[in-house]
Protein backbone atom coordinates (compact mmCIF):
# COMPACT_ATOMS: atom_id res chain seq x y z
CA UNK A 1 0.00 0.00 0.00
CA UNK A 2 1.15 3.49 -0.99
CA UNK A 3 2.20 5.43 1.56
CA UNK A 4 -0.27 8.51 1.22
CA UNK A 5 -2.90 5.45 1.59
CA UNK A 6 -1.57 4.17 4.96
CA UNK A 7 -1.86 7.42 7.03
CA UNK A 8 -5.02 8.61 5.34
CA UNK A 9 -6.27 5.00 7.38
CA UNK A 10 -4.99 6.51 10.78
CA UNK A 11 -7.44 6.98 13.32
CA UNK A 12 -6.05 10.42 14.20
CA UNK A 13 -7.72 14.12 13.65
CA UNK A 14 -4.90 15.91 11.98
CA UNK A 15 -2.75 13.24 9.71
CA UNK A 16 0.39 15.16 7.72
CA UNK A 17 3.54 14.09 5.94
CA UNK A 18 5.94 15.60 4.39
CA UNK A 19 9.01 13.46 2.80
CA UNK A 20 12.03 15.27 2.29
CA UNK A 21 15.47 15.01 -0.32
CA UNK A 22 18.53 16.80 0.10
CA UNK A 23 17.02 19.46 -2.71
CA UNK A 24 14.04 19.81 -0.28
CA UNK A 25 10.89 18.75 0.07
CA UNK A 26 9.37 16.04 -2.34
CA UNK A 27 5.89 15.44 -1.24
CA UNK A 28 3.22 15.99 0.91
CA UNK A 29 0.07 15.15 2.66
CA UNK A 30 -3.04 16.46 5.11
CA UNK A 31 -3.07 18.95 7.56
CA UNK A 32 0.57 20.38 6.27
CA UNK A 33 0.01 24.15 7.94
CA UNK A 34 -2.01 22.82 10.79
CA UNK A 35 -0.21 23.96 13.86
CA UNK A 36 0.13 21.28 16.93
CA UNK A 37 2.47 20.59 19.64
CA UNK A 38 5.72 18.81 18.38
CA UNK A 39 5.97 17.42 21.96
CA UNK A 40 9.96 16.10 22.58
CA UNK A 41 10.61 16.50 18.46
CA UNK A 42 11.08 20.23 19.76
CA UNK A 43 14.34 18.69 21.72
CA UNK A 44 16.04 18.24 17.70
CA UNK A 45 15.24 21.93 17.39
CA UNK A 46 16.91 22.74 20.91
CA UNK A 47 19.81 20.43 20.19
CA UNK A 48 20.68 22.68 16.69
CA UNK A 49 20.75 25.68 18.51
CA UNK A 50 23.16 24.83 20.88
CA UNK A 51 25.39 23.06 18.18
CA UNK A 52 25.31 26.35 16.09
CA UNK A 53 26.63 28.04 19.52
CA UNK A 54 29.54 25.29 19.35
CA UNK A 55 29.74 26.01 15.88
CA UNK A 56 30.12 30.11 15.81
CA UNK A 57 32.62 29.41 19.36
CA UNK A 58 30.11 31.02 21.64
CA UNK A 59 30.61 27.52 23.69
CA UNK A 60 32.19 23.96 23.65
CA UNK A 61 30.37 20.76 24.24
CA UNK A 62 32.75 20.64 27.14
CA UNK A 63 31.41 22.87 28.69
CA UNK A 64 29.97 22.22 32.55
CA UNK A 65 26.13 22.16 32.44
CA UNK A 66 23.61 20.84 34.69
CA UNK A 67 24.75 18.57 37.97
CA UNK A 68 28.52 18.46 38.86
CA UNK A 69 30.60 16.91 36.64
CA UNK A 70 28.14 16.99 33.76
CA UNK A 71 28.91 19.13 30.34
CA UNK A 72 26.96 20.38 27.58
CA UNK A 73 27.98 16.99 25.82
CA UNK A 74 26.22 15.14 28.83
CA UNK A 75 23.37 17.00 28.62
CA UNK A 76 22.38 16.72 24.88
CA UNK A 77 23.25 12.77 25.04
CA UNK A 78 21.18 11.89 28.02
CA UNK A 79 24.42 10.97 29.64
CA UNK A 80 24.12 13.94 32.40
CA UNK A 81 22.61 11.74 35.17
CA UNK A 82 19.56 13.57 35.54
CA UNK A 83 16.15 11.98 35.56
CA UNK A 84 13.05 12.63 33.70
CA UNK A 85 12.25 15.08 35.60
CA UNK A 86 13.60 16.41 38.93
CA UNK A 87 16.91 18.52 39.39
CA UNK A 88 18.24 15.80 41.57
CA UNK A 89 20.68 13.43 39.98
CA UNK A 90 19.88 9.69 40.25
CA UNK A 91 23.59 8.74 39.14
CA UNK A 92 26.73 10.22 37.81
CA UNK A 93 27.33 11.27 34.48
CA UNK A 94 28.71 9.26 31.82
CA UNK A 95 27.16 6.17 33.70
CA UNK A 96 23.49 5.33 32.14
CA UNK A 97 21.34 6.63 29.42
CA UNK A 98 18.46 8.67 31.46
CA UNK A 99 16.30 10.31 29.06
CA UNK A 100 15.69 13.63 30.44
CA UNK A 101 13.61 16.29 30.18
CA UNK A 102 15.22 18.48 32.19
CA UNK A 103 18.03 18.01 31.09
CA UNK A 104 17.31 19.60 27.63
CA UNK A 105 15.49 22.53 30.27
CA UNK A 106 19.00 22.68 31.89
CA UNK A 107 20.34 23.43 28.07
CA UNK A 108 18.02 25.98 27.53
CA UNK A 109 19.11 28.10 30.79
CA UNK A 110 22.66 27.34 29.86
CA UNK A 111 22.58 29.00 26.55
CA UNK A 112 20.70 32.04 28.32
CA UNK A 113 23.47 32.45 30.33
CA UNK A 114 26.13 32.79 27.79
CA UNK A 115 24.12 34.73 25.56
CA UNK A 116 21.74 37.47 27.64
CA UNK A 117 18.81 36.19 25.66
CA UNK A 118 15.96 34.34 26.79
CA UNK A 119 16.34 31.04 24.94
CA UNK A 120 12.89 31.02 22.51
CA UNK A 121 14.56 34.37 20.86
CA UNK A 122 17.96 32.60 20.90
CA UNK A 123 16.62 29.78 19.16
CA UNK A 124 14.42 32.06 16.68
CA UNK A 125 17.58 33.49 15.98
CA UNK A 126 19.62 30.88 15.46
CA UNK A 127 17.32 27.62 13.58
CA UNK A 128 13.98 29.18 13.11
CA UNK A 129 13.93 32.15 11.02
CA UNK A 130 17.18 31.17 9.23
CA UNK A 131 15.51 28.13 7.78
CA UNK A 132 12.23 29.93 7.50
CA UNK A 133 10.33 27.89 10.24
CA UNK A 134 6.66 29.16 11.24
CA UNK A 135 7.58 27.43 14.83
CA UNK A 136 6.74 29.17 18.52
CA UNK A 137 8.54 28.01 21.63
CA UNK A 138 5.49 27.91 24.13
CA UNK A 139 7.19 26.73 27.59
CA UNK A 140 10.24 24.57 27.56
CA UNK A 141 13.22 23.78 25.88
CA UNK A 142 12.52 19.90 26.12
CA UNK A 143 8.90 19.73 24.67
CA UNK A 144 7.23 23.30 23.92
CA UNK A 145 7.45 23.90 20.10
CA UNK A 146 4.17 24.42 17.95
CA UNK A 147 4.14 24.25 14.43
CA UNK A 148 2.80 22.92 11.49
CA UNK A 149 4.82 19.76 9.73
CA UNK A 150 6.30 22.22 6.93
CA UNK A 151 8.49 23.53 9.54
CA UNK A 152 9.72 19.89 10.82
CA UNK A 153 10.18 19.54 7.18
CA UNK A 154 12.89 22.30 6.81
CA UNK A 155 14.84 21.42 9.75
CA UNK A 156 14.80 17.68 8.03
CA UNK A 157 16.27 19.39 4.59
CA UNK A 158 18.67 21.17 6.74
CA UNK A 159 20.22 18.00 7.71
CA UNK A 160 20.60 16.35 4.83
CA UNK A 161 22.28 19.40 3.62
CA UNK A 162 23.58 21.46 6.44
CA UNK A 163 23.92 25.03 6.12
CA UNK A 164 24.17 26.44 9.43
CA UNK A 165 26.63 23.38 10.89
CA UNK A 166 29.46 21.77 9.12
CA UNK A 167 29.84 18.55 7.92
CA UNK A 168 32.58 17.78 10.20
CA UNK A 169 29.78 18.89 13.76
CA UNK A 170 26.65 17.73 12.16
CA UNK A 171 28.59 13.88 11.83
CA UNK A 172 29.99 14.03 15.45
CA UNK A 173 26.00 14.72 16.31
CA UNK A 174 24.25 12.12 14.47
CA UNK A 175 27.07 9.47 15.86
CA UNK A 176 26.26 7.32 19.07
CA UNK A 177 27.95 9.66 21.97
CA UNK A 178 28.82 7.95 24.93
CA UNK A 179 28.90 4.09 23.68
CA UNK A 180 27.37 1.28 25.30
CA UNK A 181 25.42 2.63 27.53
CA UNK A 182 22.36 1.05 28.21
CA UNK A 183 19.12 3.14 28.75
CA UNK A 184 15.12 3.49 29.04
CA UNK A 185 13.33 4.77 25.84
CA UNK A 186 10.13 6.46 27.21
CA UNK A 187 6.97 4.14 25.69
CA UNK A 188 9.30 2.18 23.76
CA UNK A 189 11.33 -0.02 26.08
CA UNK A 190 14.57 -0.79 27.27
CA UNK A 191 18.44 -1.01 25.73
CA UNK A 192 21.42 -1.90 26.29
CA UNK A 193 22.82 -0.31 24.33
CA UNK A 194 20.58 2.92 23.80
CA UNK A 195 22.45 4.54 20.61
CA UNK A 196 22.06 8.67 21.35
CA UNK A 197 23.88 10.97 19.36
CA UNK A 198 23.96 14.94 20.86
CA UNK A 199 20.65 15.52 20.77
CA UNK A 200 19.86 12.98 18.01
CA UNK A 201 18.36 9.56 19.00
CA UNK A 202 20.45 6.83 16.58
CA UNK A 203 18.36 3.55 14.82
CA UNK A 204 21.39 1.23 15.58
CA UNK A 205 19.66 -2.25 16.26
CA UNK A 206 16.36 -1.26 18.78
CA UNK A 207 13.72 -3.77 18.63
CA UNK A 208 11.19 -2.73 19.44
CA UNK A 209 11.37 0.43 17.19
CA UNK A 210 9.33 3.54 15.86
CA UNK A 211 11.26 3.72 12.70
CA UNK A 212 10.76 1.49 9.54
CA UNK A 213 12.21 -2.05 9.92
CA UNK A 214 14.28 -0.81 6.42
CA UNK A 215 15.56 2.11 8.12
CA UNK A 216 19.42 2.17 7.93
CA UNK A 217 21.20 1.77 11.38
CA UNK A 218 22.33 5.54 10.81
CA UNK A 219 19.06 6.52 11.04
CA UNK A 220 18.52 9.39 13.66
CA UNK A 221 15.42 11.41 14.69
CA UNK A 222 13.20 12.35 17.35
CA UNK A 223 9.53 11.58 18.06
CA UNK A 224 6.83 13.11 20.57
CA UNK A 225 4.26 12.00 22.93
CA UNK A 226 2.03 14.11 20.60
CA UNK A 227 2.26 11.52 17.96
CA UNK A 228 4.89 13.29 15.67
CA UNK A 229 8.26 12.50 14.51
CA UNK A 230 10.96 13.22 12.64
CA UNK A 231 14.21 10.62 10.97
CA UNK A 232 16.24 11.21 8.25
CA UNK A 233 18.14 8.34 7.08
CA UNK A 234 21.72 9.66 5.50
CA UNK A 235 22.06 5.99 3.47
CA UNK A 236 18.45 6.87 1.72
CA UNK A 237 19.24 10.61 1.86
CA UNK A 238 15.55 10.77 2.74
CA UNK A 239 13.94 12.57 5.45
CA UNK A 240 9.89 11.77 6.95
CA UNK A 241 8.51 13.98 8.93
CA UNK A 242 4.74 13.16 10.50
CA UNK A 243 2.16 14.89 12.68
CA UNK A 244 -1.19 13.51 14.08
CA UNK A 245 -2.87 15.03 16.94
CA UNK A 246 -3.01 11.88 18.26
CA UNK A 247 -1.07 10.83 21.63
CA UNK A 248 1.76 8.20 21.15
CA UNK A 249 0.92 4.78 22.20
CA UNK A 250 1.08 1.11 21.23
CA UNK A 251 -1.22 2.31 17.86
CA UNK A 252 2.02 4.86 17.14
CA UNK A 253 4.52 1.42 17.82
CA UNK A 254 2.33 -0.37 15.12
CA UNK A 255 1.98 1.86 12.48
CA UNK A 256 4.73 4.36 12.11
CA UNK A 257 7.65 1.57 11.12
CA UNK A 258 4.98 0.24 8.42
CA UNK A 259 4.63 3.83 7.30
CA UNK A 260 8.54 4.48 7.14
CA UNK A 261 9.05 1.52 5.28
CA UNK A 262 6.38 2.00 2.74
CA UNK A 263 7.87 6.13 2.16
CA UNK A 264 11.89 4.41 1.81
CA UNK A 265 10.16 1.95 -0.60
CA UNK A 266 8.84 4.18 -2.84
CA UNK A 267 11.83 6.61 -2.98
CA UNK A 268 14.45 7.45 -6.01
CA UNK A 269 16.43 4.44 -6.99
CA UNK A 270 14.58 2.46 -4.49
Amino acid sequence: MKAIELIGRWPVPSPAMAVVGPEGLRSRHGSFYTVVRWASVTKLFTAYAVLIGVESGRWTLEDPAGPPGSTVRHLLAHASGLPFEGPTPITLPGRRRIYSNIGFDLLGEFVAGKTGQLFPDYLKESVLGPLGIEAELRGRPSEGLVGGVIGMARLASELLAPTLLSPTLLEEATTVTFPSLPGMLPGVGRFDPLEWGLGFEIRGAKSPQWMGQNNSPATYGHFGGSGAFLWVDPVARIGLCVQTGREFGPWALESWPILSDAVLAEAPGR
